[in-house]
């Protein structure tokens, strides 16, 4: 049997992996992760990727590539990371018979339908609509969101670029972080808010006192070094920070939800809400996400859930080309 090549790039880590194509939901043969900027391009990627995994390229059958970022002409220029993506370039270096090419989260997206009960945690019951459409938000490096139209009962992804929209403060606490977004990057769209990089920027407005954690704001690490420290309760400037990240999360997630309608359900996924989880459950995300009247009724019947499948972006991929 052919195998099909799935990619899941990010801003920070790629994940490769060889899928047999079963149905619904493709078998996993192997996988890894790679640092996405560790390799001049995305073909270099592959080739080292097969190579570890004793692959020959006439042994697949098609390539199906999520990029961070909007998709035109076969091609994407990521978001976060100075790479170009062009399915020609791959499809001439491997002679893939197909190389498909979708954005991240619409790859999230096609995952979502397959998800085992196992790999969800529900933070809202709910009750689901049988036509209603599906949501997916995801913060990590960037913030991503996609949407799954309800079509007759068949759910078909779609992508969005919502995670560059406005950020939309609620608060005093919020005007004050939008001042300052908007002071030092010209203008406020929620990525600034709701991802790794925004919890550094939350983090710089919330500490009106020194952090007794000693975080370096410069270091990579930083976004988990603030959510550790405030998940410990370390710090008080860091579980401010953390506090205000949920609550925006949740309060984007609530407006993803009204904008599609998202009766059947909203996901939420990335590589933050399964290390934050506990934050999320305490009741501060899901208030945001409720607090939308005049819909406050609707809001609270829908299913909320989190992807902790760390690979859901990856395994969407292999739908996605098992299905074209």
């Amino acid at each position: 049997m052919r195998k099909l090549l799935a990619a899941d790039i990010g801003g920070t880590k790629t994940l490769l992996g060889l899928y047999e194509p079963t149905v619904p939901r493709p078998r996993r043969v192997a996988s890894k992760a790679f640092g996405t900027l560790d390799y001049d391009d995305l073909p270099a990627m592959i080739a080292a990727f097969l190579e570890r995994e004793s692959t020959k390229p006439d042994e697949i059958d098609s390539a199906s590539i999520g990029v961070a970022g909007p998709v035109f002409d076969d091609a994407a220029t990521l978001t976060n990371v100075p790479w170009k993506v062009d399915t020609r370039k791959v499809k001439e270096r491997f002679s893939f018979s197909r190389v498909l090419l979708l954005n991240d989260l619409q790859a999230m997206a096609y995952s979502v339908p397959v998800l085992y009960a196992s790999e969800v945690h529900v933070l809202q019951d709910g009750k689901p609509l049988p036509d209603g459409n599906i949501a997916v938000i995801a913060a990590g490096t960037g913030l991503g969101e996609a949407l799954l139209h309800n079509v007759g009962g068949r759910f078909i992804p779609s992508p969005s670029e919502g995670g560059h929209a406005d950020f939309a403060a609620r608060n005093e606490r919020e005007i004050v972080l939008l001042r300052d977004l908007v002071v030092r990057y010209g203008r406020a769209d929620v990525e600034r808010v709701v991802s790794g990089p925004g919890l550094v920027n939350i983090y710089r407005v919330a500490h009106v006192e020194r952090c007794v954690a000693g975080i370096d704001i410069g270091d990579s690490d930083a976004p988990a070094a603030i959510s550790a420290a405030a998940l410990d309760r370390r710090c008080a400037g860091c579980v401010e920070t953390l506090s205000m990240f949920v609550e925006a999360y949740g309060a984007e997630a609530g407006n993803l939800a009204i904008r599609v309608v998202s009766t059947g359900g909203v996901f939420v996924g990335g590589g933050i809400a399964p290390k934050i989880l506990p934050a999320l459950a305490n009741g501060t995300f899901m208030r945001a996400f409720r607090a939308k009247p005049p819909l406050d009724a609707m809001m609270s019947a829908i299913p909320v859930k989190v992807i902790l499948n760390s690979e859901a972006g990856l395994l969407g991929a292999a739908v996605f080309a098992s299905k074209h």
